[in-house]
């Protein structure tokens, strides 16, 4: 019997590459609860796990999208950090709108250019984007020159700074809500999974991912998909610079550091497959929620920060030969 009923989740594991993430979430909701004496499942902590969520999220989907066709883009987290700084600058000296546009803007011109690269050059993604990350990271430290673009708590009024990130909503007793930036997530989250199962541009970017000389022989065109996803991540990575910063209302060359490592281990947890073709974006999300969910874990716990990178780098090898063991099981007959 019970083997009958684990030969009947087969099918679904072979089908949903997020199964394995949403156990490993389950398993530790569980452990958190059990361990921390209500110190992690309190309101306030739970608000802050989702805002946490939103911004790496909107990040994570980007990146998801260029696992997706076989590539790697490691300068989401500068791509991040320049949002961030563009917004602010233009925002109490022009308009927040103009000020939100031009950081999407920068990011998804960023995005072109490393696709541009890597698909005229034919240079690996992680060499160009590790190139472009240094160089985006440091121009960012430079043009601060140490100090931080702010706008003051004042002035960030108004329905504009409302809708990016800058208040709480769905408030209820002791739950402080979560931030805008959440809706975005969602948002992005449908636009994005509808995208990919039923638009042309979807069907060719996993064709790439799956096998670029076969999409190529079907007429696809490789490197303009590649492209595509490479600006579609850079435009998801300004915008969550521009809603982490209208959240905290301030932003420093080094926003958005290692926030690059942060979303690929999130993708990996999701089930999206480095190699390409197989990406999951709702299992990505879930993975940015156990990553943030660990992440507050260890401060609630009073564990010091230095450890959360050695157990992200545990959980993602670990998840990484989990998901193997258990995609072999379910297509083992």
């Amino acid at each position: 019997m019970a083997a009958a009923s684990l030969s009947g989740l087969k099918p679904i594991v072979r089908q949903h590459s997020e199964v394995g993430v949403i156990l490993i979430a389950v398993l530790l909701v569980i452990f958190f609860v059990a361990t921390s004496g209500g110190r992690w499942n309190n309101s306030y902590n739970i608000s802050t796990i989702l805002q946490i969520t939103a911004t790496l999220g909107l990040m994570t989907l980007g990146v998801a999208l260029v696992i997706g066709t076989g590539e790697i883009d490691i300068s989401v987290g500068s791509t991040f950090g320049i949002g961030a700084l563009i917004y602010l600058y233009f925002a109490i000296r022009i308009d927040p709108v103009f000020a939100a546009m031009l950081a999407v803007a920068a990011g998804a011109l960023i995005g072109a250019f490393n696709g541009y690269l890597i698909t005229r050059t034919g240079t690996p993604s992680l060499i160009i984007t590790l190139g472009t990350l240094m160089i985006f990271r440091g121009l960012a430290i430079a043009l601060t020159s140490g100090f931080a673009f702010s706008v003051p708590y004042k002035e960030r009024d108004g329905l504009t700074y409302f809708i990016l990130g800058g208040e709480n909503i769905f408030r209820a007793g002791s739950f402080s809500g979560v931030n805008t930036g959440f809706l975005w997530l969602i948002a992005g989250l449908v636009v994005l999974t509808i995208a990919l199962k039923y638009t042309r541009f979807g069907n060719h970017l996993l064709a790439v991912g799956g096998s670029a000389d076969s999409a190529h022989s079907r007429g696809i065109r490789v490197d303009r998909v590649k492209i595509k996803a490479f600006i579609l991540c850079g435009a998801l990575a300004g915008l969550g610079g521009v809603l982490e910063a209208g959240k905290l209302g301030s932003a420093d060359g080094s926003m958005g550091r290692l926030m690059e490592l942060q979303a690929i281990a999130a993708c990996v947890l999701g089930g999206c497959v480095l190699a390409g073709g197989r990406i999951s974006l709702l299992g990505a999300l879930i993975g940015v929620f156990v990553l943030s969910s660990i992440q507050s874990y260890l401060v609630v716990m009073a564990v010091k920060p230095q450890w959360f990178m050695v157990l992200l780098g545990v959980i993602v090898v670990a998840a990484a030969l989990g998901d193997r063991k258990l995609r072999h099981w379910a297509v083992r007959k």
